[in-house]
């Protein structure tokens, strides 16, 4: 009986790695690494994070891992069409377990693994192929739209400008040790009428926070991987320093002013939302690879992304055999 398709996330200290099995999984525990069984000759989907290992890939029957099996022997053929056995970017254990090793976006494609064993009883061998679909993958990087209120005395007004000028630099002051910066910063001015109040005049101001600001690439030279991670990690504590520079604007002018400024801050005004995009030969996918649909995943054969767009455009003029390009 087929089990229902299940979908697993796997966090480790210094990686994140995504896999899908679309039909049996068994998780095996091996000396703190995780592998896991297929029990299925449909592909199988296995989503690594570039620059880490895979997790182990095991080659095994359904049937035959409830049984006792002679004579084993497993023959690994990677997506080139070469055997792995000897490869120094593999670990292949004499148990069949299959870890490619520093995962690059040119070890995407099929693995196929095919497992022979003597059948005492008729003195004669039997052979079982399986195949795992194995794909490079990027966690986003992220930017955050951000959008707050403040109240002003009227529309046109000069210190309107002169107060968004100086807001600008404030926020670029608060982050500016993360390597992050205030993109697109721009205000509206508008009439507002609130039940039970009277017309009041908004300034509606939003910009973008991103993590590249100058000096970023230096930041993520100082690591060996996982750059993404470091650098989702710095706007996210950027986003968080924002809003609560907000938070205690709506403080101190509720506690310590008797009469408010003429342009003040709108409590609860401050709204954020999340800005995904992928690296160059990257992009999201979520019908081809549903089962990492906010993965950033290596374009596939026949597609590129030039940019940091989320999207892989298909190319008619060549046709690209590889993965992961980023020109048509």
């Amino acid at each position: 009986m087929l089990k229902k398709k299940k979908t697993f996330r796997i966090n480790k200290p210094s990686s994140l790695l995504f896999w899908t099995i679309l039909y049996f999984l068994n998780f095996i525990q091996d000396k703190h690494v995780r592998s896991f069984t297929l029990f299925s000759c449909v592909a199988v989907n296995v989503y690594v994070k570039i620059f880490t290992n895979s997790p182990f890939l095991v080659c095994m029957d359904l049937a035959l891992s409830q049984e006792e099996v002679i004579d084993p022997n497993y023959l690994w053929i990677g997506p080139d069409g070469k055997k792995l056995e000897g490869q120094i970017y593999v670990n292949l254990t004499e148990t069949g377990k299959l870890m490619v090793i520093g995962f690059k976006e040119s070890m995407s494609g099929a693995y196929t693994c095919t497992l022979s064993h003597k059948i005492i009883e008729t003195d004669t061998w039997d052979e079982r192929e399986m195949f795992e679909s194995v794909i490079t993958m990027l966690e986003p990087d992220y930017a955050y739209k951000i959008s707050v209120r403040f109240t002003t005395k009227k529309c046109k007004l000069v210190a309107n400008d002169q107060f968004f000028e100086e807001l600008k630099k404030i926020l670029d002051n608060v982050i500016s040790d993360l390597a992050c910066q205030v993109i697109d910063p721009s205000y509206k001015c508008h009439s507002v009428k609130r039940p039970k109040h009277s017309l009041l005049h908004e300034l509606f101001v939003t910009f973008q926070v991103n993590p590249f600001a100058p000096g970023w690439e230096e930041v993520c030279n100082q690591l060996p991987y996982d750059c993404e991670d470091a650098t989702n990690t710095r706007v996210q504590e950027a986003r968080d320093r924002i809003e609560d520079f907000f938070n205690k604007q709506a403080y101190v002018l509720k506690h310590d002013f008797q009469t408010l400024p003429t342009i003040h801050y709108v409590d609860h005004s401050f709204e954020v939302t999340r800005i995904d995009s992928c690296r160059p030969g990257f992009g999201k996918n979520d019908i081809t690879h549903n089962d990492c649909a906010s993965c950033c995943v290596v374009c596939d054969p026949g597609t590129y992304s030039p940019n940091n767009e989320v999207t892989c455009r298909t190319c008619v003029s060549t046709q690209i055999k590889q993965y992961g390009a980023k020109s048509c």
